[in-house]
């Protein structure tokens, strides 16, 4: 087999296993010999259509077989793929489109008046409701005779833009495979693995840290379109499911559920979280059910794995753990040398899941690489005396108040220690006599009323005096992008 990419991955498994389960979705079973050959097909059938290595094909639409099925048979082509988030707005889509040069998109059913009304040039537009099927009895059920090899591009994920307009993270078939061979070293997974896919692949966590690990070991994914409380309960019950990633919010709102403390969670073994760090009081909530946070610190542009906090340590609440196994991570200060133990800096990573570059964007790419190799994450970190990393902030966050730095990510901790606290942001805004002050956004618990003035005397003590807010706006919700991040710079044009 020629192909040593993703591509030829389903039917390497399918050679070892084709009876086992590889995917259930809405209560039905796919096995690895049957999605081999449905990949196969379509790769084919992609070929048929004038799909070409290094062409793009792009995705959208929520979790389904068929974003897995069109990733491999993509990468059994030596084509390229883009998946697409389907929350965005019709011009978003069109400027990733337009970039990427799609030649394919394939698309679910309810994205179809979206895709209608999109003014850029794709040559194939494939429904899932009415072309997706017929696409595959295009292709013979014989694997594709193609070369692919790790240094070539699988996938160009676009990053969520909250710094500008999207840039392609170009990820190679090497990039997600190491990626996976740290996942594997850092989670004892087994060939029994029952995962809930219940965030969206088209974010790299939910993809690189759970299916595609699940898929390689010959596990069992369970794919949820979309996420909510009630019906990860009720799939986790029904399939007796193992192992679940999620960012803080999902698990959160599984807590807060009135089905919370009676719900069977007996069968898991494994929770991963990240996206951002997790709270104490969640943590503990967890635990008192007999669970705990694997958690992590990742981006698109390392397919996403860089930092990892596995159960030897996870009495260290609010630290992202060490570098995984085939991957490095650094500190370095603003004068380019390690800071002292305790000093926040960026962290540096390199390592074979490390991207290629930016999709046709060579400054970008040299601008975020340096000295050649250590990928520049704009995030800023400290170490402990053990060498444990823990997440500061985004650098572009930080608020500069009277001359003194402060990380926002470090008062929306202490904030989020308050029992009337549910969510919490905080930002900076002008101010005439320190040119910037801290302003609190704050999503109040249930039944608990929330005194602003309350809130920041409680913080006396806890920061220093500079770094309290100068303003607290109560808000019944945070505004979050597809991977449960806040989005910060919609509460700045609040």
């Amino acid at each position: 087999m020629r192909d040593q990419g993703l591509g030829s991955w389903p039917a390497r498994r399918a050679r070892m296993a084709p009876e086992r389960t590889a995917l259930i979705f809405e209560g039905r079973a796919t096995s690895y010999g049957d999605l081999a050959e449905r990949v196969a097909r379509l790769a084919r059938a992609l070929r048929g259509r004038g799909i070409s290595p290094g062409d793009r094909v792009a995705y959208l639409g929520p979790n389904h077989p068929a974003f897995l099925e069109t990733l491999f048979a993509t990468a059994a082509a030596g084509a390229v793929f883009v998946p697409l988030n389907f929350r965005l707005a019709g011009p978003e889509l069109e400027y990733i489109l337009d970039d990427c040069g799609a030649e394919m998109l394939v698309y679910a059913p309810d994205q179809a008046p979206l895709v209608a009304g999109l003014d850029v040039r794709v040559r194939h537009l494939v429904s899932l409701a009415e072309d997706y099927e017929d696409l595959l009895t295009e292709g013979r059920p014989e694997l594709l005779d193609e070369t692919v090899g790790h240094d070539d591009v699988c996938m160009i994920m676009y990053t969520s833009g909250t710094t500008g307009v999207p840039k392609g993270a170009m990820l190679t078939h090497g990039n997600l495979t190491w990626n996976c061979v740290n996942v594997l070293l850092d989670i004892d997974l087994t060939r029994d693995e029952v995962t809930l896919v219940s965030a969206p692949m088209f974010h790299a966590a939910a993809l690189g840290m759970t299916c595609l690990p699940t898929f390689i070991k010959g596990g069992a994914a369970v794919i949820m379109p979309s996420f909510s409380p009630d019906g990860a309960f009720d799939l986790i019950e029904k399939h007796r499911v193992t192992f679940m990633f999620g960012v803080p919010a999902m698990f959160a709102a599984m807590s807060q559920a009135p089905r919370w403390a009676d719900a069977d969670l007996s069968s898991v073994r494994i929770l991963e979280c990240g996206g951002a760090p997790v709270p104490g009081a969640l943590i503990e909530t967890y635990r008192e059910r007999g669970l705990t946070f694997l958690q992590g610190y990742g981006m698109t542009e390392a397919a996403p794995g860089v930092l990892f906090l596995g159960p030897e340590a996870a009495d260290r609440v609010g630290s992202a753990g060490k570098a995984s196994f085939f991957t490095e991570a650094r500190l370095v200060g603003p004068d380019g040398s390690p800071p002292p133990a305790g000093e926040p800096g960026e962290i540096q990573v390199r390592g074979p899941n490390v991207m290629k570059g930016y999709w046709k964007r060579p400054d970008a790419t040299r601008e975020v690489f340096a000295e050649g190799a250590w990928f520049r994450s704009g995030d800023a970190a400290y170490l402990d005396d053990e060498g444990f990393f823990y997440i500061y902030d985004r650098i572009k966050d930080m608020i500069i108040s009277g001359g003194e730095n402060i990380y926002p990510a470090e008062v929306e901790r202490a904030l989020a220690g308050d029992p009337a606290v549910a969510e919490c942001a905080v930002i900076g805004v002008p101010d005439e006599t320190w040119g910037e002050v801290g302003k609190a956004f704050v999503v109040p618990r249930e039944g608990i009323a929330l005194e602003p003035g309350r809130l920041l005397e409680s913080l006396a003590g806890k920061l220093a005096k500079y770094k309290i807010p100068k303003y607290v706006e109560v808000v019944d919700a945070l505004p979050r992008g597809g991977s449960g991040k806040v989005l910060k710079q919609h509460l700045r044009r609040s």
